[in-house]
Parts: C-alpha cells; structure tokens; sequence
C-alpha cells in the first residue's frame, strides 16, 4: 500500500504539489445508494414529489457539487472539469435508488473526489425532497467503481461480496 499523499515528512497535512505531473485525460466512476420505504419510491417514480422533480434536481445538485468539491473538501485542488454526468436507477426490488456519477477532467491530478461528492449530494438531495414523507432513508455503498488515467494507471472496484 502506499503511504498517505496529504501529510510530509513531519506529518503535517498539507496540499499535494501537482504541478511536475503530465496533464492527462483521468475519469473517475462513483456510485451509491438511498434506500427507501416503498411509498417514497412510488413518489420519486411518479413525480409527485411536492417539492418537484426529485431526480432532476438531485441531479443537478450532484453536478454542481463536482464543481464545488475543492471549497468542501480542504486539500482537494480545484480542477477544470470536462465533463460531469449524475444518472439514476430506481431499483424497485430492494426499495432504493442507485445514483451513478462519472466526472472527467484533463490535468494533473483525478477526480474520484469530485465523483464521489456528486455521488453524495445527489443522494442528500433526494433525502431532503423526501424527507416529509421519509425520514428514515439510508444512504449507503458510496464507493468509486472505477477511476482511469494518471501514474497509476486505472481501478476497477471488486465487487461488493468478494
């Protein structure tokens, strides 16, 4: 395993210098869940939700986190991204909706960070919309599937059960 990139020699956090590093075309995959009563899925699904689109803010909201995750997350660089997309999947067999982010940027350093905090907000977002009629909803399996590019080339997540 490698040692950890946020603190120098006197384990004092700092911010990782990127600028020596080739810019390179990097694409992370992030992926999670909101589990729900069933009630609440049949508001997301029909678009009865009073606040109104449920997924359709969510996803905005997850797009507009990806662009913001270096003013919440302190040692992140702030990256020009290329590319954001948040998607959903209703899964009806297990009460839940799956919310999908895959972000892309060309530069010196990834985005999973930038992923992963569509991921979240996304899922917070529906949470919040919801909550009227729902406040027991879980969110869960927030995790990278995949990120590509950079010195270390790509990652592809195990499954879940392995």
């Amino acid at each position: 395993m490698s040692s950890l990139t946020h603190f120098d020699a006197q384990g004092q956090a700092h911010m990782v210098d990127v600028g020596a590093k080739p810019a390179t075309h990097r694409i992370a995959v992030a992926e999670g869940r909101i589990t729900m009563q069933p009630e609440t899925l049949a508001i997301i699904q029909s678009g009865t939700a009073k606040k109104g689109d449920v997924l359709g803010i969510a996803r905005i909201a997850g797009i507009m986190a990806a662009k913001k995750t270096s003013d919440l997350i302190p040692l992140c660089h702030p990256l020009a991204l290329t590319r954001v997309a948040v998607d959903f999947e209703l899964l009806p067999e297990t009460l839940s909706v799956r919310c999908l982010a895959t972000v892309e940027t060309v530069g010196p350093t990834g985005v999973e960070m930038e992923a992963l905090t569509a991921v979240q907000v996304a899922l917070l977002t529906v949470y919040d919309m919801c909550k009227a009629v729902d406040k027991g909803m879980v969110m869960e399996g927030i995790r990278v599937l995949e990120k590509h590019g950079g010195k270390t080339g790509s990652f592809i997540a195990y499954a879940p059960d392995q």
